[in-house]
């Protein structure tokens, strides 16, 4: 992979010769195919998309669901399976409230004491319907204990919804065998995959699960989309999630009809420029190859791992993982925020805080953390500036 030409397809690297950029997990930069995507829209093209028949509001139409196809190409998902949100966190509150409308009193969920807020919050609104939530424990090194679910589960338990990859650890959930344990017993499973997708091999025949979330922003395409796998059966099961226009079928002054198929969960004006462009960030990231990308985010959390482990002040959370693109650290004696502005400094963007992961960060007994993700632009020289900045903190807070 010619990092070098890849990096060149960032304008934002341009505008800011010295930015180093550490805050994928957060949301990842654009190549300029979709930016030119989004302004080729707004100025050539625009017209709202699955209302109008005229000409220019056809064509927006069909490279909006042109969008779709490649999506579903590249997750391998399924005709007629790809629902368009917001972002991972409308996605994961969709599939909360629709199957929260089916669940009684008494009945279980089983989450994990690694998740994101976004896939557990939503969840938490279903208590007050008296229904009990349960999670698959975190060891000391910030493992999920996959094989602690069977005796989790019962005759009650409804799904189990759980993270694909950590974003504060990196590490990678057992999903195949959350999946094959939940399958024996007839459960439905959720994944979040936010930090997943565009990192790692994403399969969705393969894995087989009922519903798997992301967001386009996170995968280098903009803003203000989510995608939703969700199995043909949920769609048909599921009542709407959103009441407006383009999910209805026939509406009178005593009843309507909705919508069938994945319509029935995309109410009003959509964000058409950004699904359009976003074709072009999935296009990115094919060319590039999910192989090379791989390789590439593990030869830097290897070298990462090797150069930060040599500071005898640095306390990581969990085990650090060298086949990810997220790990997350202290420095002894400096709080995250603290360290975070010194990196500042030094125009190195990394997260500070609990990255939206309390349970995660209450169970390792951590306030907050500095967390470093990495992206297809970063190399080893951004990772040894990194370094100069911790030892630029322990001069400034006289550590040793």
């Amino acid at each position: 992979m010619n990092l070098k030409d890849i990096k060149s397809q960032f304008p934002i690297f341009k505008s800011n010769k010295n930015l180093i950029y550490f805050d994928t997990a957060n949301s990842a930069q654009k190549p300029i195919q979709v930016i030119d995507a989004l302004e080729d829209f707004y100025k050539n093209h625009y017209a709202n998309t699955g209302r109008a028949v005229y000409g220019l509001a056809a064509r927006s139409t069909a490279d909006f669901e042109s969008t779709r196809e490649t999506i579903k190409e590249f997750i391998n998902g399924t005709e007629g399976e790809i629902v368009f949100t917001k972002n991972s966190t409308e996605s994961l509150n969709l599939v909360a409230h629709c199957f929260g409308k089916l669940l009684k009193e008494g009945d279980e969920i089983i989450l994990t004491e690694a998740e994101h807020h976004s896939n557990y919050v939503p969840w938490h609104f279903l208590r007050k319907k008296k229904v009990n939530i349960k999670f698959i424990p975190i060891n000391e090194d910030g493992e999920i204990e996959v094989n602690k679910l069977t005796s989790l589960i019962t005759n009650r338990t409804k799904i189990i919804s759980v993270i694909h990859i950590s974003n504060v650890t990196g590490l990678t959930t057992d999903i195949k065998k959350v999946i094959s344990i939940a399958k024996a017993k007839k459960i439905p499973v959720c994944i979040d995959g936010t930090q997943a997708v565009a990192h790692s091999y994403v399969d969705l025949k393969d894995l087989d699960c009922d519903f798997y979330a992301f967001s386009s922003h996170k995968i280098y395409g903009p803003t203000g989309v989510g995608i939703l796998y969700m199995k043909n059966k949920w769609i048909e099961q599921f009542e709407p999630f959103n009441g407006g226009g383009g999910m209805i079928q026939n509406v009178d002054t005593k009843n309507i009809t909705f919508a069938s198929g994945v319509s029935k969960f995309e109410a009003g004006s959509l964000a058409s420029a950004e699904v359009i462009a976003l074709k072009q960030a999935v296009k990115f990231v094919k060319d590039i190859k999910i192989k090379n990308i791989i390789s590439h985010e593990q030869s830097l959390a290897s070298y990462a791992l090797e150069k930060i482990s040599k500071f005898n002040d640095i306390e990581f959370v969990g085990i650090p993982s060298n086949k990810g693109s997220v790990f997350s650290f202290n420095i002894k004696g400096v709080h995250a925020h603290d360290a975070s502005t010194v990196f500042d400094e030094d125009n190195i963007a990394v997260r500070a805080g609990h990255h939206c992961c309390q349970i995660l960060h209450k169970k390792m007994k951590i306030g907050s953390s500095l967390r470093m993700s990495f992206g297809v632009y970063n190399n080893k020289q951004d990772i040894d500036a990194v370094c100069e900045s911790i030892k630029k903190c322990k001069k400034i807070f006289k550590l040793k």
